[in-house]
């Protein structure tokens, strides 16, 4: 099935220009697809069966890239920073796409932050409607009692509404008493989610570390590295998307 975008877009990814001047060259007449002359910005083709071409060269379309980054602490996930503090990107060395994260990570969260330039493929495992399940691991203020890790089991009312159920386990316990770390795997994408959740119930968040996604986990990539997944691991990502889609449908 063809996956159609575009043509500004497609043109623009491609690194032939700027969104905007990739849409003159179309109102110019200068783009044609499959040989043909096309100037509606309306257009769409697939970069990956289509033949484009500005002015008689043939465009190459972007390849896809699909990155596993181990976030350290104190890094955001924008683009830039205004206030000048260290980005993903800083880490990227050698990679020449423009890729963005799926998902975020806050600025004092670590850990498995996915990264791609492939829209769709981003979309599958952040939407709602999919739920592919993220796990955290949480060292707490204090040791919650079962009962109050069970509210977040069955779901915990916030300001923007009750959670969806998640699965929560002891990990480790402080001698004193003064701190637990906990698992917690939940299936939905909130800004500081996790955070809240264990604020609600007395125990703010000291430390949090994205350790799974999927059944993506970490292993052995240090702090502040990344690698490419392999086709397979992408494989698996979107299998469990789509299979997690159809389980909450019924």
């Amino acid at each position: 099935m063809k996956q159609l975008e575009r043509l500004q877009k497609i043109l623009a990814q491609a690194g032939v220009a700027s969104r905007r001047k990739c849409e003159e060259l179309i109102l110019s007449g200068a783009v044609q697809v499959n040989g043909e002359t096309v100037t509606e910005l309306g257009t769409k083709a697939d970069p990956a069966e289509d033949v484009i071409s500005v002015n008689g060269k043939i465009v190459r379309g972007e390849n896809k890239l699909y990155l596993m980054f181990n976030k350290p602490k104190g890094v955001i996930t924008s683009a830039k920073d205004p206030e000048g503090r260290k980005i993903v990107a800083d880490f990227l060395k050698g990679i020449k796409e423009r890729v963005y994260p799926v998902g975020r990570l806050d600025y004092d969260t670590e850990g498995l932050l996915l990264l791609t330039n492939d829209g769709q493929f981003a979309n599958m495992l952040t939407h709602p409607k999919h739920h592919v399940p993220k796990t955290y691991l949480a060292t707490v203020k204090g040791v919650p009692h079962g009962q109050e890790l069970d509210k977040l089991a069955k779901g915990i009312q916030l300001e923007d509404g009750m959670t969806a159920p998640a699965e929560v386990e002891y990990q480790d316990v402080d001698p004193d008493n003064k701190f637990a770390t906990i698992t917690i795997t939940i299936h939905e994408g909130r800004n500081r989610q996790v955070r809240r959740m264990f604020e609600a119930i007395g125990h703010p968040v000291i430390r949090l570390k994205r350790i799974r996604f999927g059944e993506l986990g970490l292993h052995n990539l240090q702090r502040g590295k990344f690698r490419q997944l392999t086709p397979k691991e992408v494989k698996d990502l979107l299998d469990i998307a789509s299979k997690s889609h159809n389980i909450h449908k019924k």
